[in-house]
């Protein structure tokens, strides 16, 4: 009997401890702090080759918000903050860039559609114009009337992904 209770006592002392290995293995993880973004296809090598170049220019911060890059990983995406401000570079050429009606802003040199999505809760996003890969920047709600994070990237832009006029 004696053998028993001590299983039972060991017991009672390893689920605690198992327990408690969760909760510190949970509490360590990042709790999935970085934004998901799906990843463009630029529609070639040259437009691919010219995001690459784009990403190693990308500041470390923009806006007081520090770089936070979004998941999955790549060359093609970048962020900062907690996904107030992401970079997509190649994605596909915007369809309201044939609308005459369309607005577009000029940031230190380079031209951005913008964009409104029907999403009440979305901020604006800006896709670059008369460049050779598209740049897509999306801002949060708190951008919603600034566009002062369009001007840091538009050295970037400039030096890395030509014109195409």
């Amino acid at each position: 009997m004696t053998h028993t209770r001590r299983r039972s006592c060991r017991s009672r002392v390893l689920v605690p401890s198992a327990a408690l290995f969760v909760l510190a293995v949970a509490g360590c993880s990042d709790g999935g702090a970085r934004p998901s973004v799906a990843v463009p296809t630029p529609s070639s090598e040259a437009a691919a080759g010219y995001c690459e170049k784009l990403h190693e220019e990308l500041p470390e911060t923009v806006d007081g918000l520090e770089r936070n890059d979004p998941s999955p990983d790549s060359d093609l995406t970048a962020g900062w903050g907690d996904g107030a401000i992401v970079l997509r570079c190649g994605v596909p050429r915007p369809a309201r860039m044939d609308d005459s009606q369309s607005k577009a802003v000029d940031a230190d040199g380079v031209n951005w559609l913008l964009e409104q999505p029907d999403d009440a809760g979305a901020g604006p996003r800006f896709t670059t114009t008369y460049r050779k890969a598209y740049v897509e920047v999306t801002l949060g709600t708190e951008y919603a009337h600034d566009i002062t994070p369009l001007s840091v990237f538009a050295v970037p832009v400039k030096r890395t992904v030509p014109d195409s006029l």
